[in-house]
């Protein structure tokens, strides 16, 4: 008797299909996202990868310095990550029964509030975003006030309430109406001051160190509003979704500022492990009390995958490696090499003008040259659309040296790097070196980069 073929193979439905990859998303998703690749020439085809490297069919390597937008914490299929993974699909759990209480919820939460020991209680969604929903929602209901603070040029989601308080217009046109949420400038406490005395704020979103632009809040700033705030009967909510989990050096980037205890904290990316989407919410118990007051009230907030067995493996898994590999440690100390090693570039490069960050989340700023031939050419790009400096440098980066990175927000001239938290020395002196030779080819004012730059420029005409 023949063996029975398997209904679905999915190594052989890649195998035939699996080079349709851009006509597939042409056709059926976003037709944009093929169509910036190909423009760009990052329509790669990666066939495997590990850590924080990739392997194309060639069997070229490429260094990721972007770590999927900070998801991949630890680097690619971590093994200790993909076993418990295995192990939990292996236990066929009875998960998601919606009327039990299984362990690895409660296991988890245990090892996510040992790290912020003045926060009680945690919310499970699937995302970042659906953590700063939760967080929106909950300052609503505890405080009973309808207004939400946050900062320019903040990036908190794209779902409808995330967006309100999203701080970049150009996410925000065309989605109105938002909910009632006030903008003020990163570090403005007298603005701050001004919001609270209106006496309807419920409390103030903010990223310690922003992703668009990689700028950090002033010194002394979070706990000087915590205080203004808690002072107006309001709440402070820490967005750590791309800063959390290490990133900054510390396992999350408030507990760099003395005295800073935020009320409501958001993560997610990097507690997936880069397996399954994650997200939590950790808030102090009269919050949560407030919000599930009775009975009545026990689903009034809650998320149909939220807790799901996977997603609170992989997050186990990752607090564990991270543990036992020194993992934030190591993100402050490589994050040092890194940030030296560039800041030390300055000076002997014209168009660029700052390196700044704090562990492995660093920004690099470029701007106007002093010299004629470098003023007339940055004038150029800068006439057809503010950020193609930064973007000329992230394609050869890719392109001739192999590093994957890009821009830290649209019509920005900063690069910022958010690799895998496990690099080490030869992954600075890979990026150090390619970077070097990217830049020492803008100086020289000739070259292939500036002739991509001709292309994008007509590029961002054509796209007005």
């Amino acid at each position: 008797m023949k063996d029975e073929q398997p209904g679905f193979d999915l190594t052989r439905l890649l195998a035939e299909r699996g080079a349709e990859r851009y006509e597939l998303h042409t056709r059926h998703l976003n037709h944009q996202l093929p169509r910036m690749l190909h423009t760009l020439g990052f329509d790669k085809v990666y066939e495997r990868a590990e850590g924080a490297h990739f392997w194309d069919a060639e069997g070229n390597d490429y260094l990721d310095m972007l770590a999927g937008f900070g998801v991949m914490g630890l680097g690619r299929h971590h093994p200790v990550v993909r076993k418990a993974l295995h192990d939990v699909l292996d236990a066929s759990l009875a998960d998601l029964t919606r009327f039990d209480c299984q362990p690895l919820p409660g296991l988890l939460a245990e090892k996510l509030l040992a790290h912020s020991p003045h926060l009680d209680r945690v919310f499970f969604g699937n995302s970042g975003t659906e953590a700063v929903e939760t967080a929106l929602k909950f300052a609503r209901y505890a405080t009973g006030k309808p207004r939400i603070l946050y900062c320019d040029h903040a990036f908190h989601g794209l779902t409808t309430g995330s967006l309100s308080v999203n701080g970049e217009k150009g996410f925000r046109d065309g989605f109105a109406p938002l909910l009632p949420d006030t903008a003020i400038a990163l570090g403005d406490l007298d603005a701050l001051r001004r919001e609270l005395q209106r006496g309807d704020v419920a409390g103030l979103v903010v990223e310690p160190i922003q992703g668009k632009g990689v700028h950090a809040s002033p010194p002394g700033f979070l706990h000087e509003a915590q205080e203004l705030l808690h002072r107006h009967k309001a709440v402070l909510i820490a967005d750590e979704v791309q800063t959390g989990l290490g990133r900054t050096g510390d396992f999350y980037a408030y507990q760099h500022e003395e005295g800073v205890e935020p009320d409501l904290l958001c993560v997610a990316k990097a507690l997936s492990g880069g397996y399954v989407p994650v997200g939590a919410t950790l808030g102090k118990d009269w919050i949560f009390k407030r919000v599930y007051s009775s009975m009545d009230r026990v689903l009034v907030h809650s998320a149909s995958f939220g807790s799901n067995a996977q997603a609170m493996a992989a997050g186990l898994a990752v607090l564990a490696v991270m543990e036992q590999e020194e993992t934030v440690a190591n993100a402050r100390r490589t994050g040092d090499l890194l940030r030296e090693r560039l800041a030390a570039l300055v000076g002997r490069y014209e168009l660029m003008h700052e390196v700044r960050g704090r562990g492995l989340m660093i920004g690099i700023e470029f701007g106007r040259p002093s010299s004629l031939k470098l003023r007339s050419r940055w004038a150029m790009l800068q006439a057809a659309r503010k950020g193609l400096f930064a973007q000329m440098v992230v394609v050869p980066l890719l392109q001739k040296h192999r590093i994957l990175t890009q821009v830290s927000g649209d019509h920005l001239e900063v690069i910022k790097l958010i690799p895998p938290l496990v690099i080490g020395e030869p992954e600075v002196d890979r990026f150090v070196t390619a970077f070097t030779a990217v830049m020492d080819d803008a100086h020289s004012g000739g070259g292939l980069m500036w002739d991509f730059g001709r292309t994008l420029v007509k590029q961002a005409v054509v796209n007005r």
